[in-house]
């Protein structure tokens, strides 16, 4: 509802002119002449005379009449509908009011797209409608901060163009969402051939008709081997080339001098990292502490290459890492935020080359509390580049011809610090979820060669514990010292979800306290009583879904995850944008150099917490989609063969399915469950057979048998082989019935194989 204004009418019973201009700045994009009267109470008689000052306002200048509405004149309004048109060269959005061209003369004023403070869905993109929040800068250029998305561009779709045994064309589209295939005209087809992946437009002719695609972009032939990851980057909508200006930018770029930097050079640093790794920017090291009042004490190192020097906020190069948020990683490719002549030369400690550095300097006793810490900017020179399989080697006694010389004086006090390290973690109790990861291998040719679940090795809970204390410390000092950051916040589980994972862990004779805050020690009490049994997966998979999403913040509200108040990325801002803004922060806030955080940062730290998190989920959706897909390209010369699996989803449209070989996930359709009607169980997480009383819970073991695989969509459908557990389950249940239409039951059960 439009708001009345505060200021008296003096006009013969009408709105004075300041109330009228007033109430148009109070209430934009919704304000005429009707509006104006209703507001102001101006009775039917005095209707013209209205109408007569809104005139004479207009000819004096004070109004614009635009449309219906009424606008002060020059000035877009506090809340306007926007037609987001394109991106500028920095790769910011831009956009215009959306009835410019019917209303106005002129060029439209600059309007730059902001990201909301809190995105509720998918950000908009060129071709979107937004409702929006202006404001004007100093220099005339309008910031817009969408409220709402009103209308999405026609939205394009990835797809394999595919020629029918009568030379039609038709486009099989990736997603796995969408059903069917979408015919192409020969005039529609854009110079593309059978087996190219493409972008297109999809329309339909009439309202009943076909659906059909326009063909926009030929991105690859499908079966190249950078077809697969080439594939998210457009479904995702990740940008993977950069602008000749940033690489400009990058090339020009030059190592900061050692003036005013401490001289950390005598120090053995050592990196380690996973075999195939490009850049190595974090660096280690430890020794025993001197201090007699710290008997027993370890002093450790952690340098970080010092980004922030080479790359300055507000430069093109860091208008394009925000944008970009993080680094992807692909098997076969990684998308950098920062060009390689930064991440892969300038910021990687290479052996035996001095660096730039930031440098955490860490002191803990011998029970591995930490004592103290500093911060500083220094040179440094790594001795070796180590891989977690040699650094492992080295501390298990079997050095080789490289970690040999480094045993007693690196290596061995690593491994010794690490220990002391290892009794405050085991006190602290992080959550501690056994949940292995796959890796996929690919050839020379870009297709699969194995899929592996690699060891976790203590070297990797060395460096993971080592960055964990470097960020803590990082974002101690800033809380401190009272300077704005960015923290890594994981929240507490929501109520909802404990009370769903209380209930299911009672059918299990588990439990979790009703009253009292909630730690991390609570859910290990239970993965541990489950350790080692066939309930194991089961727990830690729900236990997991029971977890709220880590996220980044400009507000504190810790990290219930690894059980810590306060916790920063600190370690990598070669590969993630947040650890840049807390290099620059404690630059800022120790007065380090002139590149530290700015003042024209600091307000929009949550608008950037924002953009960061959704970029991360973004890279990690498009990660497991990658792996999907490359898994049922290597499994789709197995269709018949049965495999062992655990069921990791219940659901109305069937049960979902992971394999054990190779950690791919699938589906089995409930219309494949054809011998029986099944109602879903929600407390319980299973399906329960209304005649044969069969149940297919989450986590139970079964054999199933590949009948489908689509490797664009990434998408497997499986047979189920096992027959579902019998008896009762424990617990409450909430069963609801799915839609029969499915074939009837068959008489009696059926058979395996």
């Amino acid at each position: 509802m439009a708001r009345k204004s505060s200021r008296k009418t003096t006009f013969g019973g009408l709105p004075s002119k300041d109330a009228i201009l007033e109430f148009i700045e109070e209430n934009p994009g919704r304000t005429g002449k009707r509006e104006i009267a209703r507001a102001f109470r101006v009775a039917p008689s005095e209707r013209v005379a209205l109408k007569g000052l809104l005139r004479d306002m207009a000819e004096e200048g004070l109004l614009e009449k635009r449309g219906r509405r009424l606008e002060r004149p020059g000035r877009l309004p506090k809340v306007c509908v926007l037609a987001i048109t394109g991106r500028d060269d920095d790769g910011e959005l831009v956009a215009r009011p959306a009835d410019w061209d019917n209303l106005e003369s002129g060029s439209p004023p600059k309007i730059l797209v902001v990201p909301p403070k809190r995105p509720t869905g998918p950000p908009p993109g060129v071709g979107d409608r937004v409702l929006a929040r202006l404001e004007q800068d100093a220099d005339g250029v309008y910031n817009a901060r969408p409220v709402k998305v009103l209308g999405r561009r026609r939205t394009r779709i990835l797809g394999v163009v595919r020629r029918t045994e009568r030379d039609n064309y038709q486009l099989e589209p990736i997603d796995k969402k969408t059903k069917g295939v979408l015919k192409i005209h020969p005039d529609q087809l854009a110079g593309a051939t059978d087996g190219d992946l493409v972008s297109a437009e999809p329309n339909k002719i009439g309202r009943t008709g076909p659906a059909v695609a326009k063909i926009v972009e030929v991105l690859a032939d499908v079966r190249s081997e950078k077809a697969v990851s080439l594939i998210a980057l457009h479904d995702h909508d990740i940008p993977y080339v950069f602008p000749d200006s940033i690489i400009a930018e990058a090339d020009a770029a030059t190592l900061p001098t050692p003036d005013g930097r401490d001289d950390l050079t005598r120090l053995p640093f050592v990196t380690i990292d996973p075999a195939d790794a490009r850049d190595h920017d974090d660096a280690v090291f430890a020794e025993a502490d001197t201090d007699k009042s710290n008997p027993g004490g370890w002093v450790v190192w952690v340098a970080i290459a010092d980004v922030a020097a080479l790359v300055r906020s507000g430069s093109a190069l860091d208008r394009e890492a925000l944008k970009r948020g993080n680094s992807v990683y692909f098997p076969d490719r990684v998308v950098p935020m920062l060009p390689e002549r930064i991440s892969n030369d300038l910021c990687s400690l290479k052996d035996d080359v001095v660096r730039p550095a930031l440098v955490a300097r860490m002191v803990f006793d011998t029970s591995g509390r930490k004592s103290s810490h500093t911060f500083a900017r220094a040179m440094i020179r790594s001795v070796a580049s180590l891989s977690y399989t040699e650094a492992q080697d080295a501390f298990d006694g079997q050095p080789n011809d490289r970690t040999a010389p480094l045993t007693d004086t690196v290596l061995t006090p690593l491994w010794s610090a690490y220990q002391a390290l290892e009794k405050a973690k085991s006190d602290r109790e992080p959550l501690d979820l056994d949940l292995p990861e796959r890796r996929v291998l690919l050839k020379d040719d870009g297709t699969v060669d194995r899929i592996v679940i690699p060891p976790r090795l203590d070297a990797h809970r060395l460096i993971e514990e080592f960055m964990i204390q470097a960020n803590v410390a990082a974002a101690e000092s800033l809380e401190q010292a009272r300077t704005p950051l960015l923290f890594r916040t994981h929240d507490s589980p929501s109520l909802a979800k404990l009370e769903g994972l209380r209930e299911f862990l009672q059918t299990l004779d588990l439990s979790l306290p009703k009253t009292g805050r909630l730690l991390p020690t609570h859910f290990n009490r239970i993965l541990t009583r489950v350790a080692d049994t066939d309930h194991a997966p089961l727990v830690n998979e729900v236990i997991l879904r029971s977890q709220s999403q880590a996220e980044y913040s400009a507000e504190n509200y810790g990290h219930f995850g690894l059980n810590l108040k306060r916790y920063a990325h600190f370690t990598s801002p070669i590969r993630r944008y947040a650890d840049l803004i807390v290099h620059r922060a404690l630059i800022a806030a120790f007065g380090l150099g002139d590149d530290g955080l700015d003042d024209k940062t600091i307000p929009r730290l949550a608008e950037i917490a924002a953009s960061i998190s959704a970029t991360e989920r973004r890279a990690m959706a498009a990660e497991r989609d990658t792996l999907d897909r490359l898994i049922a390209a290597y499994l789709q010369d197995r269709i018949g063969a049965s495999f062992r699996a655990r069921i990791s989803g219940v659901t109305r449209a069937g049960l979902f399915v992971r394999l054990e070989e190779t950690g791919a996930d699938g589906i089995v359709p409930m219309s494949r469950l054809d011998y029986d009607y099944f109602n879903l169980d929600e407390d319980n997480r299973a399906l329960i057979g209304e005649r044969t009383s069969d149940i297919f819970q989450l986590g139970d073991a079964v054999e199933v048998r590949l009948v489908e695989a689509a490797p664009v969509a990434g998408a497997l459908r499986f047979d189920m082989i096992s027959d579902g557990k019998a008896g009762a389950l424990k617990g409450p249940t909430r069963s609801r019935r799915p839609r029969k239409t499915r074939p009837a039951p068959r008489r009696g059960r059926r058979k395996k194989g």
